[in-house]
């Protein structure tokens, strides 16, 4: 428990707990409120209650709850609430699988502003240290990003093992910061009481809502406590927040608030200036460790999130490397690695400090909290099978909240929040495109499929049958494959043994051994065999299918040849898609990993027969 505790507070907390670097300084200077003691005590209540609603209780009491066997995130939550039947989504709950994909591609642009932001504000903190230094902070912050994404595909699993002792060092230290100047200014303790919030929100009108939108800042990062649900469980993920994290954060807003209360020119750094000045170079030292580990997070969610949404049938097969012998989820995706990696670097050019990147922040994670309310509402009437009233209850209030921050993130969409907005637009595009355009590929294929009894009994008798076995992949089980009636047109021969290999991915995370597949004889030499993984396995389709199957079919290491198709779509005036769809849909089938790669077969021992679609 101790280990697993340790290792949540290296990668689930890191993005949450960097948000002392500019969360408070933003809700200020951001909305040019002007730092009297109402005011800080105001805000802080607004902080306190946030980091308690939200975090405490919305994540780690309520949503926590709802895992898909030990796993977390919108897309295992989503494939909950609403289960596919091959590639098709059930009818009612259409809606609320585009919310959850529109979550989904919320936390891309997540995953590009976080390395982005958290970097940038914590190398700002060189121009306190030295002011002459300031001419070198976006270089300096450039090169980490770089360095950062560049080692990527090396994997995280050594240096994740320094993570949590670094992230405990970071939060011991912002804690101790803020008690010793808390310690000495009572009246922050005034902040526990809600009503100050609320005083704080009608007494600057417009301008206090609207800092809503900064004072958000303190929980982005939460959503990252049940994507990680999966890789620490519930027991370490909420040890390791209510015993350190959120009482450390606390300390260090109690003390900025001290600090501002004494001096309100500190608010052009209050987390730096927080600390004595001997200790400032060594704070900017391991506020860049914390900002990298923090990125770090979101990177290696966006790895595991794209895998899912590859299995779930989301995205186009991409090449996906597994960085860990002994951690199967450590995966590196070196497409999706390189454009987050040329999104933050642009953020950074493009805004040059933080604050101005802070505009683009919380839209993307206030939309993403909002949607997991809704998608919780869904879970708990399905599966919990909790009464319309009592979801209402619970629901409510906490949509109110989201609401509430989101339509104060609204006013940044101008400033920066479209950018989220248009990356996850893009990326629901690149999405549903894909998931229409396969379940429409398969209708066509289908329509036009024979038995596979049929095709054995109208079998030529000039058709030779050859020594081997052969593996045919295809989903239509009980068919004839397109490549198995194209190969036995063309060069008139059939193996002695023909196995048609259907592999599926399951709603759940991981599929048991005694669930892996199933076998089916269908006489002359030909059997049917599925192979079920779960949205959280990657498949390798040759050892598995010498697993579950060589002992009963008398398989041999080596001896397997595969058989893939591999379809050329074509737009064509159907009813299906919109033209320009047919022709992304296109463009995706030619971009997308070859399916020996993906489900790592031996290439030497592939062969891949071609047809042309029209969709």
């Amino acid at each position: 428990m101790g280990l697993l505790t340790l290792g949540a507070l290296g990668v689930v907390y890191g993005d949450i707990g960097t948000s002392p670097l500019y969360a408070f300084r933003e809700t200020f200077e951001a909305h040019h409120l002007e730092v009297t003691q109402a005011n800080v005590i105001g805000a802080l209540s607004l902080v306190f209650w946030a980091l308690i609603i939200i975090v405490s209780i919305k994540y780690l009491l309520y949503v926590l709850r709802a895992d898909n066997k030990g796993e977390g995130g919108i897309l295992a939550l989503t494939s909950l609430v609403s289960p596919r039947r091959g590639t098709v989504i059930m009818g009612r709950l259409k809606w609320l699988v585009l919310l959850g994909l529109f979550g989904t591609a919320l936390l891309y642009g997540d995953g590009v502003i976080t390395p982005a932001i958290s970097v940038l504000s914590a190398v700002e903190g060189l121009k306190v240290v030295q002011p002459g230094l300031s001419s070198y902070v976006l270089p300096i912050a450039v090169a980490i990003l770089i360095g950062l994404f560049a080692v990527q595909k090396r994997g995280t699993h050594s240096v994740g093992k320094i993570f949590g002792p670094i992230m405990v060092t970071w939060f011991l230290v912002i804690g101790v910061m803020g008690f010793s100047k808390a310690i000495g200014t009572p009246e922050v303790l005034q902040a526990i009481n809600p009503l100050f919030g609320a005083r704080f929100l009608v007494s600057n009108g417009v301008a206090g809502f609207l800092s809503l939108g900064s004072i958000f800042l303190v929980v982005t990062g939460g959503e990252a406590l049940y994507a990680d649900l999966g890789h620490f469980g519930k027991k370490p993920i909420r040890l390791g927040w209510f015993v350190l994290a959120l009482p450390c954060l606390l300390l260090n807003y109690f003390g900025q608030s001290a600090l501002l209360i004494e001096n309100p020119e500190a608010i052009e750094s209050p987390f730096f200036l927080l600390g004595p000045e001997w200790a400032r170079p060594f704070l900017v030292g391991l506020a860049t460790c914390a900002a990298i580990i923090a990125s770090q997070a979101l990177i290696s969610g966006a790895f595991s999130m794209t895998v899912q949404a590859v299995q779930l049938e989301y995205l186009p097969r991409l090449s996906v490397s597994h960085t860990s012998a002994d951690a199967e989820g450590q995966v590196y995706v070196p497409l999706v690695n390189w454009m987050l990696m040329v999104g933050s670097i642009s953020l950074v050019l493009a805004f040059q400090t933080s604050g101005g990147l802070a505009a683009a922040y919380g839209i993307a994670v206030t939309g993403t909290m909002g949607i997991t309310t809704l998608l919780m509402a869904a879970f708990a009437l399905k599966r919990w099978h909790w009464s319309p009233l009592k979801v209402l209850v619970v629901t409510l209030p906490l949509l109110l909240i989201d609401l509430a921050f989101f339509l104060a993130n609204v006013a940044k969409i101008p400033e920066g929040g479209w950018f989220p907005i248009v990356v996850a637009a893009i990326i629901v595009t690149f999405m549903t495109t894909w998931s229409t355009g396969r379940r429409l590929l398969a209708e066509r294929i289908h329509r036009g499929e024979i038995s596979m009894e049929d095709f054995m009994r109208d079998l030529d008798p000039a058709v030779k049958r050859v020594a081997g076995t052969s593996v045919f992949l295809f989903r239509g089980e009980g068919a004839a494959p397109p490549a198995l009636i194209t190969n036995v047109k063309h060069n008139h021969v059939l193996h002695e043994q023909v196995i048609l290999l259907s592999v599926r991915t399951s709603d759940r995370p991981y599929v048991p051994a005694e669930d892996r597949g199933s076998i089916s004889p269908l006489g002359n030499g030909v059997c049917q065999v599925t192979l079920n993984y779960g949205f959280m396995e990657e498949p390798d389709v040759d050892a598995g299918l010498l697993s579950f199957a060589g002992e009963e079919l008398g398989l041999q290491e080596g001896s397997l040849t595969y058989f893939l198709g591999r379809e050329t779509v074509i737009s064509a005036p159907l009813k299906g898609m919109a033209t320009w769809r047919e022709h992304l849909f296109a463009m995706q089938m030619r971009t997308a990993a070859g399916a020996a790669r993906f489900f790592r077969l031996p290439p030497e021992r592939v062969v891949e027969v071609g047809s042309q679609v029209e969709i």
